[in-house]
């Protein structure tokens, strides 16, 4: 059975840091991109960052600066840095794990992230 733990949401003040942190398990991961979403009360989901198996990266323009993905492969977890935290960052974020290649898309329970103003 696949897992992905997310861990390291909370409450905290503008301007603050804080780290997310997501394990996956259940299986081989291979050739897999991860990613961070988020979504706020009355919102879509939308993505935070990502990263591919290469290591690339991908950020939204809302958070470029401030928040820094990464990922141990031998480990299978990404890590998502934030800093300069602002309330409209306040939202669920969810972990993404997927490989178009071999046809899998997982994603975690979710962690809140609350920042007050």
């Amino acid at each position: 059975q696949v897992r992905l733990v997310e861990s390291g949401g909370g409450l905290v003040q503008a301007g603050d840091s804080l780290r997310l942190s997501c394990a996956a398990s259940g299986r081989t991961f291979i050739s897999y991109n991860m990613g961070w979403y988020r979504q706020a009360p009355g919102k879509e989901r939308e993505v935070v960052a990502t990263i591919r198996s290469g290591g690339s990266t991908y950020y939204a323009d809302s958070v470029k600066g401030r928040f820094t993905i990464s990922r141990d492969n031998a480990k299978s977890t990404v890590t998502l840095e934030m800093s300069t935290l602002k309330p409209e960052d306040t939202a669920v974020y969810y972990c993404r794990v997927r490989s178009t290649l071999y046809g899998y898309d997982y994603w975690g329970q979710g962690t809140q992230v609350t920042v007050s103003s």
